[in-house]
């Protein structure tokens, strides 16, 4: 039969709409992993991980970039997000969990919540339905992680742009708590206003003097050779000489009449030696029904260390506490396990160099709960281990992968108990090698100082304890109790 152009034209139109069909259909019907991809939005599935993990940092008046609080805040940075949370570089952590313990202060990705991210970020980050978001975390005003009962001022401090060797020398500043009667503190929290030239903010409790000089601050000038290092008639055999506590009538005069370093501080009382790193604001012992007893009438001795960054500016700190007007269940003490003295010494080029143990004895029943690892940026590793008296080994930390830019406190969920008898000892490993992205020079010793590119071993420490026992017996020897303290 012979077919009508028509015909033939009618037919050859209805096939291609029905292929045309036919594709938009297949095209409607996604692939399992599409709709898995589609099905993960911002609001329902990602905003939750940022705000148990990242919003702590990531908003403003914190030391993140960037904000994190709003999908129009977080959209642009998502694919840089992605690759931050991949590599596991964030949120910062570096807790080895070979050891099984776990730490409340964790805020690392799980491997599911990493994939949720970055099936996000492949789908195109899409936003999803506001109403899918969790309610807004309400954090504190004012830039505080925690909202302060009680605020003392710090002392202002002016940050030179371009000083000396780039050298600012610690200074030790004194001012009142404004405590009228002994106080509980829960929590204390150090607050810079430029966290950019903020170095370190360390404070100590200490007995009031009557001649003491509040808001006015102390330092020494140290002598320095070229590249900023201290000169010392014998490095291998000094301390950092860090600023502990600063009775006023035990204040040394240097040669020029502007101050010198204090001494040492003995145990006895107050929230121990606390301080703002990078990574490390508050210290918080509401968790554990904790406090630290702070007597009326003390002061508090304020080490300031800052970076110079190019700019004038200005930092005005301010210290936080929450206060409970009863006693907690237990009293929280704050110490070091030795430190960069003795025998300190890094050759150079060496890559993986053992620093003199730091060990202390527990003279009393104590819970250990939190550590917090200190070193510069040649600083390696860090491992605490608890000695039990009959001789087990514990490790409660182990800090392979010891990141100077990221300070912070590693606080247990399930606190070691230690027995007295119980030793706590702690080793570290420095890297002075080319292979140290960060080491300004691996051609020469390093000695212990205060300078970055100097080195420090401090292996910090909290405890808990029973609110009737004298925080002077909790240990026995080889022990830094900075600032006495709870």
């Amino acid at each position: 039969m012979k077919r009508s152009p028509c015909l033939v034209g009618t037919i050859a139109i209805a096939a291609l709409i029905a292929a045309s069909l036919g594709s938009v259909t297949q095209a409607q019907a996604p692939s399992p992993a599409a709709a898995v991809a589609a099905a993960v939005t911002f609001h329902k599935d990602v905003e939750p991980i940022l705000q148990k993990n990242c919003q702590s940092c990531h908003r403003p008046g914190q030391i993140a970039p960037m904000s994190l609080l709003s999908y129009t805040a977080a959209r642009p940075w998502a694919r840089a997000i992605k690759t931050k949370v991949v590599a596991r570089e964030m949120p910062p952590w570096f807790a080895d969990p070979q050891h099984g313990k776990t730490y409340i202060t964790d805020r690392s990705l799980t491997q599911a919540e990493i994939g949720t991210i970055s099936t996000w970020v492949d789908a195109g980050a899409p936003e999803g339905d506001p109403r899918d978001a969790p309610p807004a975390v309400v954090w504190p005003k004012d830039g505080w992680s925690i909202q302060p009962d009680v605020v003392v001022r710090g002392p202002s401090f002016k940050v030179p742009a371009r000083p000396p060797s780039n050298v600012i020398e610690w200074t030790t500043i004194i001012v009142p708590t404004g405590f009228t009667k002994d106080t509980w503190v829960t929590s204390v929290e150090i607050k810079p206003s430029d966290l950019q030239v903020t170095h370190h903010i360390c404070i100590a409790f200490q007995p009031h003097s009557e001649d003491v000089f509040y808001y006015t601050p102390f330092w020494n000038d140290k002598p320095r050779d070229e590249e900023g290092i201290e000169i010392k008639a014998n490095p291998a055999t000094a301390s950092t000489g860090a600023p502990r506590i600063n009775p006023a009538q035990q204040r040394q005069r240097s040669a020029n009449g502007v101050g010198g370093a204090p001494p040492p501080g003995n145990a006895g009382v107050g929230g121990g030696f606390l301080c703002y790193l990078p990574g490390n604001q508050a210290f918080d012992y509401r968790p554990f029904q904790a406090g630290a007893l702070i007597p009326a009438g003390y002061d508090i001795s304020i080490a300031q260390h800052y970076t110079p960054s190019g700019r004038e500016s200005v930092d005005l700190p301010q210290i936080g506490f929450t206060v409970s007007n009863t006693p907690p269940k237990k009293r929280w003490v704050t110490a070091q396990a030795g430190g960069a003295g003795n025998g300190f010494a890094i050759p150079p080029n060496e890559p993986n160099y053992l620093a003199p143990p730091g060990e202390l004895e527990f003279g009393a029943e104590a819970e250990l709960v939190m550590m917090m690892p200190h070193m510069h940026v040649r600083g390696r590793d860090m491992t605490y281990t608890v000695v039990h008296p009959d001789g087990r080994r514990e490790v409660a930390l182990s800090v392979p992968k010891y990141d100077f830019n990221w300070q912070m406190q590693y606080v247990l969920s399930n606190p070691v108990k230690v027995a007295p008898g119980s030793k706590l000892h702690v080793e570290a490993h420095y890297n002075n090698s080319t292979s140290n992205k960060f080491n300004p020079n691996p051609n020469r010793w390093v000695y212990p100082g205060n300078m970055t590119w100097e080195e420090m071993m401090s292996p910090f420490f909290g405890v808990l304890v029973d609110t009737k026992t004298d925080p002077t017996t909790v240990f026995r020897r080889g022990v830094v109790v900075n600032g006495g303290g709870e």
